[in-house]
């Protein structure tokens, strides 16, 4: 799972920790903060160098070389098909010996779905809290537990700075937390990642990760389908297909919780409900790993955690695809003309640009 982390890192918390800006709730300790994130982004890009740099070092494996060679195509692929932004985004490559390149903290009320947020300057409000270091992020879950709430923490692959930051050497690199995904999650990671820097709209995490999920689900498909090998096309629709049932089964899930937490009856009848719930889920995806994944267990952990902050999390993802996927097809399948008419939504008062979304992006 991806994350728009603009709260905590690139260009939003350099310019607070130069100007001494602070955290804009409570319960957001400063300075202290920003300071590791700005530490962990200028690490991650300091360890960054130019792809052609590693398809000429001999030390770099030929294996490295083919997905690094692969990540250029796709790179290319955005620009002169997707017409997403041709920078340096994603023309540098970083291993940083760690399989995530943050975790994100998530947190929830016992019985709501409701995500807490914190809101800083620039990016605005978001539901989720980026560290670079996973001891750093299970503190602060520690801390959010002893508020009583839910927690999450979970790996991050990538993240975006919106484009924001100055020089090249700052641009989003690649990483080795994701170079060796499937051909077809490669390519849709890029193209997502991309898309964040086209268009972004303060406080309204669910708006920019849908718009971004809905055109790396474009984009994905036309590359496997002009360019991808049939093995890799195979490869990817297993890989799809696993994930398309775990989105099905936790969303109606998902749906189930919100409905009981905001129906009738007493927080025990609830709790007791919540758990037989809990227990229904993970039931049913033991059966749909025996019946369709053949024994697959990648989900494993996500289930044995699932929680308030693990569902919360979810709809900001999916919830505003199809509705992004709609406005696509509205405007003729152009991307420029698609991205100009979310662009326009992006601008406009979080309502608003609902209402219009639904409405299929006005006029």
């Amino acid at each position: 799972m991806r994350a728009l982390l603009m709260a905590s890192l690139g260009f939003a918390g350099v310019v607070v920790l130069l100007l001494g800006g602070v955290c804009l709730t409570s319960g957001c300790s400063t300075v202290g903060y920003y300071a590791q994130s700005v530490n962990g982004h200028l690490g991650m890009v300091r360890a960054a160098r130019p792809v052609d740099d590693w398809l000429g070092d001999g030390r770099s494996g030929d294996s490295l070389k083919q997905r690094l060679a692969l990540s250029q195509r796709m790179r290319d692929f955005a620009v002169s098909e997707l017409k997403l932004p041709d920078n340096a985004s994603y023309r540098r490559y970083a291993d940083l010996k760690r399989p995530a390149a943050v975790w994100n903290v998530v947190a929830a009320p016992e019985l709501s779905l409701q995500l807490k947020t914190w809101c800083f300057p620039v990016v605005g409000c978001v539901g989720y809290r980026g560290y670079f270091d996973r001891g750093d992020a299970d503190a602060y879950a520690a801390e959010l537990r002893d508020e009583a709430l839910e927690v999450s923490v979970y790996g991050v692959p990538a993240y975006s700075t919106l484009g924001r930051l100055p020089g090249d050497w700052l641009a989003d690199p690649l990483l080795n937390t994701f170079i060796n995904y499937p051909e077809g999650e490669l390519a849709r990671l890029i193209f997502h990642e991309l898309s964040h820097q086209v268009a972004y709209a303060a406080d309204d995490t669910e708006f920019n990760e849908s718009f971004a999920t809905a055109v790396e689900r474009i984009g994905g498909a036309r590359w496997l389908a002009q360019h991808a090998s049939p093995a890799a096309r195979d490869e990817y629709a297993r890989f799809d297909a696993r994930r398309q049932d775990f989105r099905a089964l936790t969303m109606r899930y998902r749906d189930r919780f919100d409905a009981l937490y905001r129906g009738p009856g007493s927080a025990a009848d609830k709790r007791a409900g919540k758990e037989a719930l809990l227990a229904e889920l993970r039931a049913d995806y033991a059966a749909l790993k025996r019946t369709r994944w053949d024994g697959y267990a990648g989900y494993d952990p996500w289930f044995a955690r699932a929680n308030n902050a693990s569902f919360g999390v979810l709809a900001a993802y999916n919830a505003l695809v199809p509705d992004f996927e709609r406005l696509f097809e509205r405007e003729g399948r152009d991307f420029d003309r698609f991205y100009a008419a979310v662009q326009r939504l992006a601008a406009l008062p979080k309502p608003q640009r609902r209402a219009e979304l639904r409405a299929g992006g006005g006029d």
